[in-house]
């Protein structure tokens, strides 16, 4: 219903407006809907290494990177290398204190017996990567895996929900009901 509402004013966007404003309307009415009726959901942070500070490397090789695309001189070239070298160093070296620190972690346990954290630390890092499975179920309540079948059922799912036309079917609905 909120979502409803909201495309209500979507409808009424003069031809004037571009279709960037338009889209962008959109896009925050979606947004917006969807934060207030599911929440606000952060995903896991998948590496508890990685800080601020590493964020500033990646922006510093992304910045390095647009000058290379612009300009792909010998000089841009090498500045590339060097800056993917340092923040590949970077990285590395915040992982291996980061790990060096839970092997630490664990060896107290040891020493404190504390087996309930000591077992947690060592099933965590014998879980390693878990890639996630992109499971859904359908319309008749199937678990369907296959990537084409699950994007077509979003599709129609978006489009039952966001189709314009059926908005003003029920406004007319509504208008030739309350003239009865």
């Amino acid at each position: 219903m909120k979502i409803t509402n909201r495309f209500a004013a979507v409808e009424n966007l003069s031809d004037g407006e571009g279709i960037k404003r338009v889209w962008f309307n959109i896009k925050e009415n979606i947004k917006t809907s969807d934060k207030e009726s599911l929440g606000l959901h952060e995903l896991k942070q998948h590496k508890p290494w990685f800080d601020e500070e590493c964020l500033g490397f990646l922006d510093q090789r992304k910045q390095v990177k647009m000058q290379w695309a612009q300009d792909p001189s010998q000089n841009n070239v090498d500045n590339l290398n060097n800056v993917i070298c340092e923040a590949s160093r970077h990285f590395r070296n915040k992982k291996n204190a980061y790990l060096k620190g839970k092997i630490e972690e664990l060896e107290t346990n040891i020493k404190i017996k504390n087996s309930r954290d000591l077992y947690r630390g060592i099933s965590d890092f014998k879980k390693g990567y878990q890639p996630r499975t992109y499971i859904v179920k359908d319309e008749k309540g199937d678990l369907v895996t296959e990537c084409h079948i699950i994007l077509a059922g979003w599709r129609n799912h978006f489009f039952q929900l966001l189709n314009i036309r059926g908005i003003n079917y029920v406004r007319q609905r509504k208008s030739t009901q309350q003239n009865h």
